[in-house]
């Protein structure tokens, strides 16, 4: 496997090795990168080095790979919720719990092991853990994400997704009541410094994330918002409402309020997804109604009289 070839900038010196490895190989977590030192797989101008290492300007890192044969994707016949299918893409209301692809600690029962039995084949552009996957959603938030069949149909929604022309629109119950019928979050996200399982907004090594939200019904001490991306960060959702004081019901990681638990899980649905079509060329708008769980706690919301 070719090695990974980070050259220090005067924004990574004087840092621990560490520490940019982190910040730069966002997919490959602290425990991963150290197995791939104490293996003398990371190199600095040639030389094996440690997690204190200081880096210099210009130094040049090269990062080895382990091959990845440990963790195969295979196909398991397992439930999926279909919302639209064709010779060029699969729509899939995903489940709460449900990972998108195999990984370290998730090695089956995934979305794609699901999407490799049910399809006969799907796109090979992310390689052979990630088929036919475009966008991810998190383990924990449910709703709608599209798989490609093709390459020429995974290209053409990759584009999409990146020109804007595609939509994605979610649910979320927050804690607080948003006095705003609307408005727009305009923060970069980056990895938590103090966290590194995080995200954060930050002005360290992040990239620009824009969310806008309007509000669909309000009660006591809560908010019924819906969201959309204008882009596609990890957590975005999460992170940028918990950034401006509104953190989504049921969020272990980023609500630091009590929260209910019977949500097992943070309150955020992806409903609404809008994108043309690879081959018709036709615009498309599919939706999924909110889970079970959502509906009893929202009926339960009004039903207390709360609403403000």
């Amino acid at each position: 496997m070719n090695p990974i070839q980070l050259v220090i900038t005067e924004e990574m010196a004087a840092k621990r090795l560490d520490k940019v490895l982190c910040e730069a190989l966002e997919d490959l977590s602290r425990n991963y990168l150290q197995t791939l030192m104490d293996e003398k797989r990371i190199t600095v101008n040639g030389k094996a080095a440690k997690a204190s290492t200081k880096c210099k300007v210009n130094d040049v890192v090269e990062i080895t790979l382990k091959e990845a044969e440990e963790i195969e994707a295979v196909p398991q016949n397992l439930h999926l919720d279909v919302v639209y299918e064709d010779s060029d893409v699969i729509v899939i209301n995903k489940p709460k719990g449900m990972v998108v692809h195999p990984g370290p600690g998730n090695p089956d029962g995934t979305l794609v092991n699901g999407l490799l039995y049910h399809c006969k084949d799907l796109s090979g552009i992310n390689g052979v853990l990630r088929p036919g996957i475009v966008h991810r959603i998190d383990k924990d938030t449910t709703g709608l994400i599209i798989a490609c069949k093709n390459d020429k149909s995974h290209e053409s929604l990759a584009e999409q997704l990146m020109m804007k022309t595609a939509s994605r629109k979610y649910m979320a119950l927050v804690h607080g009541v948003m006095p705003h019928e609307f408005g727009t979050i305009d923060a970069p996200i980056g990895r938590d410094e103090k966290d590194r399982q995080k995200m954060a907004v930050t002005a360290k090594n992040s990239k620009n994330a824009v969310t806008h939200f309007r509000v669909l019904e309000r009660f006591h001490d809560m908010t019924l918002m819906e969201c959309s991306l204008e882009t596609g960060r990890t957590h975005q959702i999460r992170v940028h409402l918990q950034y401006i004081g509104y953190p989504i019901v049921g969020d272990p990681k980023y609500s630091l309020r009590k929260t209910r638990t019977d949500t097992q899980g943070q309150m955020l649905h992806a409903f609404e997804l809008t994108f043309v079509h690879p081959s018709t060329q036709k615009t498309m708008t599919l939706n999924a109604p909110l889970p079970e769980y959502y509906e009893t706690i929202l009926k339960e919301l009004r039903e207390k009289g709360d609403v403000k």
